[in-house]
């Protein structure tokens, strides 16, 4: 959702901007929707406050063709048998406050400042709130993507050194004195004597303040690239090298490793990215459908 920028929205709280009363013409009709020159012209400095367009004439133009696809957005929702309640949009224009660091009043104070209404902030909420209602209740169920695309996806994206599944235990040197350098050296002797997750818990009673903990499966595209690439290139009974943490310094041991044939990681993650990829271009398409079909009138 796109919002005013917090810096240029401060510079304008410096400035006012005297507002102009007339009687507002309407300028466009779609399909029963009226759109008045007013609403074409606060939308333009509105869009002034997010710096689109080059010019004003070049706001103006955007404004009212963003004005016709809300109100082809708002148009869908309804007649898809929903609607967007005054309590979620005046939600919406709340976060917009807070990711601004601001009160609601504040920032309708400063909108007015401009000279832009809060309503024409609110009215661009609600056309985006329908609009995401349209997308999941009509859109979503038509992105279907195919096992076998994944597959493929997947395979693509895994390389040797991130195609293993590991069994790890974890041995953490709680840093309890404030030296992570001692810690260090401790972790480094600790590895140097390791031989085995077996042992690492016998091992680790010798040392102060050491923590082992078994943490499981772990597909090599859970674990940060270069903690991956280094358990590529251990051995089953492998131990990495000490990597400092917030609690102190860490290892990971290698208990088991296999060649991973399950890419069930890898294509989940690739399920919502292509996901959301194709539910954004479906709904750019059912948009443009929706103007094509719509009747719209330019006075």
């Amino acid at each position: 959702m796109r919002i005013v920028s917090l810096i240029f929205i401060a510079l304008l709280s410096l400035a006012s901007f005297g507002q102009t009363s007339f009687a507002a013409t309407i300028k466009v009709v779609v399909n029963g929707t009226t759109i008045t020159d007013h609403d074409i012209s606060q939308r333009a400095k509105f869009m002034r406050l997010e710096r689109r367009g080059k010019s004003n004439n070049d706001r103006l133009r955007l404004a009212r063709e963003e004005l016709i696809d809300e109100a082809l957005m708002i148009g869908e929702m309804k007649r898809i048998g929903r609607s967007v309640p005054d309590s979620a949009v005046n939600d919406a224009y709340a976060k917009v406050a807070v990711n601004l660091k601001l009160s609601s009043s504040k920032l309708t104070q400063i909108l007015n400042a401009a000279g832009v209404q809060s309503k024409t902030l609110k009215d661009k909420l609600r056309a985006q709130i329908a609009w995401q209602g349209v997308v999941a209740n009509v859109l979503r169920k038509k992105v279907q993507i195919s096992d076998l695309e994944l597959d493929l996806a997947a395979r693509e994206e895994v390389g040797n050194a991130t195609n293993f599944d590991f069994m790890l235990t974890e041995i953490v040197f709680l840093n309890t004195t404030g030296s992570t350098r001692s810690r260090t050296n401790e972790a480094n002797q600790y590895r140097r004597n390791f031989n085995g997750c077996d042992n690492a818990v016998a091992l680790a009673l010798s040392y102060r303040d050491a923590a082992v903990r078994k943490i499981g499966r772990r597909h090599s595209t859970q674990l940060a690239d270069p903690v991956a690439k280094e358990l590529a290139g251990l051995n089953v009974g492998g131990i990495s090298k000490p990597r400092t943490i917030a609690s102190g310094v860490q290892m990971l041991a290698i208990c088991a490793k296999t060649q991973a044939e399950d890419l069930t990681f890898v294509k989940n993650k690739l399920r919502n990215e292509v996901g959301t990829e194709k539910l954004k271009d479906e709904a750019s398409d059912y948009l443009a459908k929706l103007r094509e079909q719509a009747n719209i009138e330019n006075r």
